[in-house]
């Protein structure tokens, strides 16, 4: 019996002498496991970021969490404790709890002949990250803002234009509650809504004026993923309640979004996965035929095996390992194009995969490849294999 490292050499060799007609089998593999490694390396990568710009879709992980206690009078106004925060942040699927203010009396100004009602909202500095909002002039409250208690806001696009007649109000001032707020930031962004007419102060700031009634009874909540939504908006009650008194809770989820959100994704993913699956197929069926034409092809060399001792497993070990070798190197090619995929990707998503997820993916690439050949060239091997010697010799 023909030893293995004499069975893969000659293998090998046969593979290269025939890489002209295998060419298309090879670009068919290679860009399949390519696509398979990209998808599935970068695919929590990509839903990381898709998440973080979910205002295009409604908002559907984030989780709005609030005391109604105005419809309940009499009872004991609610804030949330510091440990209720902590404990949320550190919940499996959480990427970012922001403490709010409730939404005050609109706070009336005069300005230009017109009576302008404006809304204030008191919010800490992870609120802008929660909601998904960004400066489109000057910049947004910061944590240092926030710890010092500053004089300082940011309001709305609409607002500064109905207020100051620009939408660049940077460096102007606000008359609140007959305090004069500094503008430092214009804030846009889908998932703004009506909050494009906003005022928008550091909570604490908010919480240490007096005869104003800010209290920080809720949260924006958002999850890493929608598949976390279902799962985190179900722990929240218990999790509130560990620390504080639960009643009047309430939770505001954008279902119809989150399940909008979900279908269009599945859907997208069925089809590059089924698209994936088709030229790996399409690949296994090239190497398939490919082997079956080599084993007419070499019909006569079969019998000359035979003829001087080779036994049928040997020639079909032969064969299966020609198959074999021809899906391995072109998955092996498939990895390098797709890990050079992962790095160009990463650098425009901003977050690159771990390292070990990149080789888990790549060692079932591997195993699948060699699956595949395996498969595809196991009838034309056992063909070849059961070859009559003298049959075979006269063929022309």
């Amino acid at each position: 019996m023909i030893s293995f490292s004499d069975l893969l050499h000659v293998s090998l060799r046969q593979v290269v002498r025939q890489r002209k007609r295998n060419l298309g089998i090879v670009l068919a593999i290679a860009l399949g496991t390519a696509g398979l490694i990209v998808i599935m390396s970068m695919g929590d990568e990509v839903k990381k970021n898709l998440n973080r710009d979910l205002d295009l879709l409604g908002g559907a992980t984030l989780i709005k969490v609030e005391f109604e206690d105005e419809k309940n009078p009499g009872e004991r106004v609610k804030s949330f404790h510091e440990d209720s925060l902590e404990a949320l942040r550190a919940t499996p699927g959480v990427d970012v709890v922001s403490r709010a203010s409730e939404l005050v009396s609109w706070m009336p100004l005069f300005k230009d002949k017109k009576n302008h009602n404006i809304p204030v909202l008191g919010v800490d500095y992870w609120f802008w990250s929660a909601s998904s909002l960004k400066a489109i002039h000057g910049a947004l409250l910061s944590e240092s803002t926030i710890n010092e208690r500053a004089v300082v806001c940011v309001v709305g696009p609409a607002l500064a234009k109905a207020v100051f007649g620009v939408e660049d109000a940077v460096g102007q001032y606000l008359p609140l509650q007959g305090e004069l707020y500094r503008v430092i930031g214009v804030v846009s962004g889908l998932q703004i809504g009506d909050r494009t007419n906003f005022a928008f102060i550091p909570l604490t700031t908010a919480q240490d004026r007096k005869g104003v009634n800010f209290k920080a009874d809720r949260l924006y909540l958002r999850c890493k993923t929608w598949d976390d939504v279902k799962p985190v908006s179900e722990a929240i009650p218990e999790i509130i309640a560990a620390h504080q008194d639960p009643k009047f809770l309430h939770l505001e989820v954008s279902w119809a979004q989150l399940k909008r959100v979900v279908t269009i994704v599945w859907w997208v993913e069925l089809f590059v996965y089924l698209s994936i699956g088709a030229t790996l197929i399409l690949g296994g069926f090239g190497i398939w035929n490919g082997m079956m034409t080599a084993v007419t092809s070499r019909t006569r060399e079969i019998g000359l095996k035979k003829a001087m001792g080779a036994e049928p497993v040997d020639i079909m070990g032969q064969f299966l390992c020609e198959s074999l070798c021809l899906s391995v190197s072109a998955s092996v090619l498939g990895i390098l194009l797709g890990y050079a995929t992962v790095m160009v990707s990463s650098h425009y998503l901003g977050s690159t995969p771990s390292r070990q997820i990149f080789l888990s993916y790549t060692g079932i690439s591997i195993a699948f490849s060699g699956a595949l050949g395996l498969v595809a060239g196991f009838y034309p091997a056992l063909r070849a294999s059961k070859l009559d010697a003298v049959t075979a010799i006269r063929y022309e």
